[in-house]
């Protein structure tokens, strides 16, 4: 646990770039908000987050999407690019999701639109089959992200210097094999995953794991836990278990995957400590969740 000694430099790196954002707006009586905070992080989007704006089903951006034909893309199975509107803004990081075994794009819809609205380019997608095994689906992932950044009609909208994934059961599983083949992933977060590899010593990519306290499918005493425990205890990582959950939780529109997801897609992709806060320290035992764990994130 490393929040408390970075507890003061957080502060103070706060208070170093409210200074300096200050000197900007009053030196440059032209800038308005963004650009000062573009001056201290150019990946920084949206407004100064709040726990409600990470719990809001929508967040500040209007979202359109496409629809990407299986028989357009190879490496994968098509899906859905949900993105920000409006171009004001420049480019966004941007995160592809897979669903599980045996599931279609359709049961990881919903953080498509959910994501996006908070300033990111997000591809929920379809596998080449519905029963791809993790290491495929690891595969997929990156295909997606690839056809995303090189082929896709947004393309133009994503900086694919910050890309991450995201994956629901054998595609949590597929998660951390994505990450272990492209290291320069910034994040990672797979939903009560599943994988028979308990080991990841090579992955570098930050990784945030939800279990569900009542999955009998995968687990979290032989799936999402040693999965944690696997990752490097140096790396950024973190555990959340869902309580009163269920391995299909992540199926559907939920509060506590969103607004945990956000802030880890935010810290990482975009490096905004803003969202820090509801990160570290880490959230206590409540009706939502069962347990924490993690490192709290660096802020250099």
């Amino acid at each position: 646990m490393h929040q408390h000694p970075h507890t003061s430099r957080r502060k103070g790196g706060r208070l170093a770039g409210l200074t300096a954002a200050l000197a900007v707006v009053v030196g440059l009586t032209t800038l308005s908000g963004p650009g000062a905070h573009a001056a201290d992080n150019p990946y920084e989007r949206g407004p100064a987050p709040t726990e409600s704006s990470i719990e809001a089903l929508r967040g500040p951006y209007a979202v359109s999407d496409i629809s990407v034909s299986s028989l357009s893309v190879t490496g994968f199975g098509g899906g859905t690019i949900y993105y920000p509107t409006s171009t004001a803004d420049g480019t966004f990081g941007a995160i592809a999701v897979s669903p599980g075994f045996t599931a279609y794009e359709s049961s990881i819809a919903w953080l498509g639109p959910r994501l996006a609205s908070q300033g990111f380019v997000v591809f929920t997608i379809d596998t080449r089959t519905t029963l791809d095994q993790p290491d495929s689906r690891g595969e997929q992932l990156l295909a997606a992200l690839d056809y995303l950044t090189q082929r896709s009609a947004v393309r133009g909208r994503v900086d694919s210097s910050r890309l991450g994934v995201m994956g629901h059961s054998m595609g949590g599983g597929g998660t951390l094999e994505a990450a272990k083949d492209r290291p320069s992933l910034q994040a990672a977060i797979p939903l009560t995953p599943w994988n028979l590899d308990k080991t990841w010593p090579e992955v570098r990519t930050p990784t945030l794991i939800f279990g569900a306290d009542g999955d009998t499918i995968a687990p979290v005493s032989s799936h999402a836990e040693p999965l944690y425990t696997g990752l490097p205890s140096s790396l950024d990582r973190a555990y959340l278990e869902l309580n009163g959950a269920s391995h299909f939780t992540p199926n559907s529109s939920n509060t506590t995957i969103a607004k945990y997801s956000i802030s880890w897609l935010k810290r990482f992709i975009d490096n905004d400590t803003r969202y820090e806060q509801f990160l570290c320290p880490l959230p206590r035992p409540s009706l939502t969740i069962e347990e924490s764990r993690g490192n709290c994130p660096h802020t250099s």
